[in-house]
């Protein structure tokens, strides 16, 4: 067997907000869209939501992502960061900031509690330096 892709689907309450959120804070476009299901790409990158109430997901499975940290590399998290805050409707779970074991990042809450942390890969410093 040959995995030819793999992406995830993040089942959702409100599948047409959380792929708008996508759309307009990260740049993904639609690629398929149901009233029940939005694939979404940019570049290579795929993500989808289905609704969690949709008859193909097996019973007693059907709960929107909770739990869920969606890492996105960016190439200038500062910059990001200031674009993503700007209209204040965003809501930061995590306040912008570098960390020992190389990322500058931060973390967004997308709809349905699905944690976005967009992250820039920095030099290791501290106790990490020296393990690089």
């Amino acid at each position: 067997m040959m995995i030819t892709s793999s992406y995830p689907v993040l089942m959702s309450t409100d599948v047409a907000a959380s792929a708008r959120f996508f759309t307009e804070r990260f740049g993904f476009e639609t690629v398929f869209e149901a009233d029940w299901y939005v694939s979404l790409r940019q570049g290579t990158w795929e993500l989808a939501f289905v609704a969690a109430d949709h008859p193909t997901i097996p019973h007693g499975f059907g709960t929107a992502a909770t739990g869920v940290l969606l890492n996105i590399e960016v190439d200038q998290v500062d910059d990001a960061y200031a674009r993503l805050t700007a209209g204040g409707d965003v809501r930061v779970a995590l306040e912008l900031r570098s960390e020992d074991f190389g990322q500058r990042h931060f973390i967004v809450v997308a709809p349905g509690g699905v944690l976005v942390d967009v992250i820039e890969p920095i030099p290791f410093t501290g106790e990490f330096a020296a393990d690089d």
